[in-house]
């Protein structure tokens, strides 16, 4: 083992032992080696003496339920009984969770191959809370950043804040990618509803610039505010967008006024900020113990805040600390990033189900999967230990997902009849509509047009539902899902018929495992809470694996050798005789470039 590991370890990491020696990981592997069919799960031994009862057909879904926060969270879809679950909560006791929970929370370093800690439970901790690390108040320090964003925020909704000729601000532009995209974007999106501003927020997070460029062509360059989100302040693929942007602005106004007047940045980098261009009144600061894909409830939110304002920020952080409570107070088996966790643990490892899926039935979490696939595969997919042991299991799954009716369109066919296995997560919201008409609520139309409006929406919401809850249905039980299908297949036994080929086409092998997450309602709470339960859960998940969740080294190899590849393009490209030091193959595909970039330049003159 490297002395880097050894020096690094913190007493608390000491506390899992190498998992799978444990009896309850051979008691799972035991258990995962026995046939699983959900048909056959749903009517055995919760009740062994009256399996026919209602009460027993009740059991397993109310044993397998929780309902907190707003969020109902039903896995009695999931290849689990009771045994799996003791099993599961013994692993659990076996990989000290409670502690490893209680170090991430009180800022230990849990982040121990760059000896960090990963704080942003802090981040949503209330004003009056305390949490010293290293003689540091971190609370007092993340309320003052709250309060320099809420007067830029302010500012800018207020039209205090003006462009170069005066103009008040019409379009924010966050620029930044990874962590510093992807969750502001799916919140901003998600809560749209509870925009109270004109102002429009846009995104950019692609290097290559044609996303920026099709933005440009339709901004007032006039009203035009820039947010340079970057953790680092190095991040290449944000700071090209951002030098294009300066350059833009620069062809209708001094550069030092464009600086002052149009860029933000959010860094824990001021230096490289400063050095940039950006006044140090336009900077907001956020701190190297939180990660990207943790960072949305810090300063890297400020594109949210400013959509949605402050009191529903407020609103956001406050949901997901009353699931970081949750979290740290519930016993196991009603807890629930630890139950999701643990299911993760035994469809990965155990069952070998190296796929899932999340599948929100509401349009405006149509970013959520893009968001989750960052925050769960850039955590968890790692191949060694903190102790850096090569693991010999399987860890984090491939994840993907998008909006569920899109989906049936898309990839279902796959789910219902293809030979991977895979878990799914199917997300909606039990209320939806209750005020109809949005922003024109206040506008004077005929009471029967508004009340068939209003009908014609809970209409399509309630078929969204439908689709949600039969998708679940029909993944779990395959053709005993439709009793049209059961009474074929009654009639097929009855008959002694073999199936014909036709009904092979139309079989519906079902057993694909599910958790059905419902919301009360989409609102900035619950949406906090939603999302600080997926982060909870892959904590769970790689505290069990014995894997750090908070670092990300197999992203920097490419960007090294990406560095070198750009340098040979520049140093080559007026050489005819072109010379690269790479594989054959890229060698070539680098040559092809070149050669048909000088062509295609020598045409157009």
């Amino acid at each position: 083992m490297s002395k880097f590991f050894l020096d690094h370890q913190d007493n608390y990491q000491n506390n899992y032992q190498s998992c799978h020696n444990s009896q309850s990981w051979q008691k799972l592997e035991q258990l995962a080696s026995q046939p699983w069919s959900l048909s056959q799960l749903f009517l055995q031994d919760v009740n062994e003496n009256q399996p026919n009862t209602q009460s027993f057909r009740q059991a397993r879904q109310q044993n397998f339920v929780i309902n907190e926060l707003g969020v109902y969270f039903d896995y009695s879809k999931q290849l689990v009984n009771n045994q799996v679950v003791d099993s599961l909560l013994a692993l659990a006791d076996d990989q000290h969770l409670k502690k490893q929970i209680d170090a991430l929370l009180q800022g230990k370093k849990v982040n121990n191959s760059e000896n960090r800690e990963a704080l942003h439970t802090a981040l949503r901790l209330p004003k009056q809370s305390v949490l010293m690390v290293d003689g540091n108040d971190v609370v007092a320090d993340v309320h003052q950043s709250l309060e320099q964003t809420k007067k830029i925020v302010n500012r800018i909704r207020g039209g205090i804040w003006r462009g170069y000729s005066g103009k008040a601000i019409t379009d924010v532009i966050n620029l930044g990618v990874g962590g510093s995209d992807l969750g502001p974007l799916m919140i901003t999106s998600a809560l749209d509803e509870w925009a109270d501003t004109d102002i429009c927020v846009h995104f950019v997070s692609n290097m290559d610039g044609s996303q920026l460029e099709g933005l440009l062509k339709k901004l007032n360059p006039e009203s035009s505010l820039f947010i340079i989100a970057s953790k680092s302040f190095g991040t290449l693929d944000t700071l090209s967008n951002a030098k294009t942007a300066l350059a833009w602005l620069c062809q209708f106004a001094p550069k030092t006024t464009v600086l002052h007047r149009h860029f933000i940045s959010v860094s824990a980098n001021v230096q490289k900020a400063t050095k940039w261009g950006i006044y140090p009144e336009n900077q907001l600061k956020i701190w190297d113990w939180v990660g990207g894909r943790f960072s949305l409830w810090s300063a890297i939110g400020l594109a949210v805040a400013i959509r949605i304002g402050m009191d529903s920020f407020y609103q956001l952080l406050a949901g997901a600390h009353a699931m970081d409570e949750h979290f740290a107070n519930t016993d196991f088996r009603q807890n629930m990033p630890v139950m999701m966790g643990l299911i993760g643990v035994w469809n990965s490892t155990f069952l070998k189900i190296n796929a899932h899926t999340v599948l929100p039935y509401d349009g405006r979490l149509k970013f959520l999967p893009s968001y989750l696939t960052q925050l769960e595969m850039e955590s968890n997919g790692k191949s060694v230990t903190k102790k850096g042991e090569v693991v010999n299991y399987d860890t984090c799954p491939i994840l993907w997902g998008e909006v569920g009716s899109n989906a049936q369109h898309a990839f279902y066919q796959l789910l219902h009849q293809g030979t991977q296995k895979v878990s799914c997560d199917f997300i909606a919201c039990v209320e939806r509509y209750k005020n109809s008409n949005g922003r024109h609520a206040s506008v004077d139309v005929k009471q029967t047009n508004k009340a068939n409006h209003s009908q014609t929406l809970q209409q399509q919401h309630w078929l969204s539902l439908a689709n949600c809850l039969a998708q679940s249905r029909v993944l779990a039980f395959g053709n005993q899902a439709s009793d049209e299908a059961k009474n074929n297949s009654s009639q097929n036994q009855l008959s002694q018929n073999k199936p014909s080929i036709d009904d092979r086409f139309k079989n519906y092998h079902g057993n694909q495992p599910s958790t059905t997450i419902l919301l009360d309602a989409l609102t900035p709470y619950s949406l906090g809470s939603l999302i600080a339960l997926y982060e909870h859960k892959v904590f769970v998940m790689a505290s069990i694996w014995g894997i750090n969740p908070f670092d990300q080294w197999g992203v920097e190899m490419g960007k090294k050798v990406a560095g070198e590849v750009y340098d040979c393009f520049d140093a080559n490209i007026n050489n005819d005789d072109l010379n690269f030091s790479f594989d054959a193959s890229t060698n070539q595909l680098m040559k092809h470039i070149m050669q048909n970039q000088y062509a295609s330049e020598q045409n157009n003159k």
